[in-house]
């Protein structure tokens, strides 16, 4: 939700007028440039359409990406492995 917020206000949304729970949802397993990516989306679109940016149209964009989450799981697993290695346990 955070990300969202974020890349929404850097392009003069307001992140207010959007349900942020319903997108987090929406791109589980997503990582913030793919986020980033998918708000960028659907404001090309929507303005493309002459409409306001809209949660469907940002949900839309991300129903088109696969995140690497998926499409790379096992390098991101690979990754995620030797990055545990270098973190302090707490």
């Amino acid at each position: 939700m955070a990300i969202f917020a974020i890349h929404l206000r850097l392009r003069k949304q307001n992140p207010d007028a959007f349900d942020l729970g319903a997108l987090a949802d929406a791109t589980d397993g997503f990582s913030g440039a793919e986020i980033e990516q998918a708000v960028i989306s659907a404001l090309y679109r929507s303005l493309q359409k002459k409409q306001a940016v809209s949660v469907e149209a940002i949900a839309d964009a991300a129903c088109s990406t696969m995140p690497l989450s998926v499409s790379r799981a096992e390098d991101v697993q690979r990754v995620r492995e030797v990055g545990k290695r270098f973190t302090p346990v707490r």
